[in-house]
């Protein structure tokens, strides 16, 4: 029997490329694409380490990029803040794939079409590693926090809604 190939994706090209270490993680899709808690659960991970992406629109008309944890939620006022826009909205789902070349579910930080200012919850930094998408449905990578913030060029900033 041969060994079934990894599927690497996009995002695992350009980690590659920069001689990033990550490790890879896969978990089964079904019809929809699972919220972020649920494919904490499904990798066995701290849903505190596993970041959603999230697309941001601000009032000049520039985007924005903000990773937080699966379980918190954006805080818009404190997202407009921390990139100095007076205020920001959440990019609708259907200009995601235009605009970021990924789909919802699976966008990344890492790989977009355009590189646009990035903004991660100030608790990546106390994780070894943090789990993103990998730019795929279905696929996440985990990388040391400080990594990812070189590779994107992002500054970190409490921009999650108190819970």
């Amino acid at each position: 029997m041969s060994k079934q190939k990894e599927e690497k994706t996009n995002v695992m090209r350009v980690l590659d490329q920069k001689k990033i270490p990550y490790t890879p993680h896969a978990y089964p899709v079904g019809d929809a694409a699972p919220d972020g808690v649920s494919v904490a659960k499904l990798l066995g991970q701290d849903p505190a380490a596993v970041f959603k992406t999230l697309v941001a629109k601000g009032a000049s008309g520039g985007y924005y990029v903000f990773d937080v944890p699966v379980e918190a939620t954006l805080d818009l006022k404190k997202a407009a803040k921390a990139v100095g826009e007076k205020s920001i909205a959440m990019l609708p789902a259907k200009e995601l794939l235009p605009l970021t070349g990924y789909v919802h579910g699976g966008c990344s930080p890492v790989g977009m079409k355009k590189r646009f200012p990035t903004v991660f919850h100030q608790s990546c930094l106390e994780h070894e590693t943090v789990c993103v998408s990998a730019g795929k449905v279905g696929f996440q990578v985990e990388v040391r926090p400080a990594d990812l913030i070189a590779l994107v060029g992002a500054s970190t900033a409490d921009v999650t809604a108190e819970s």
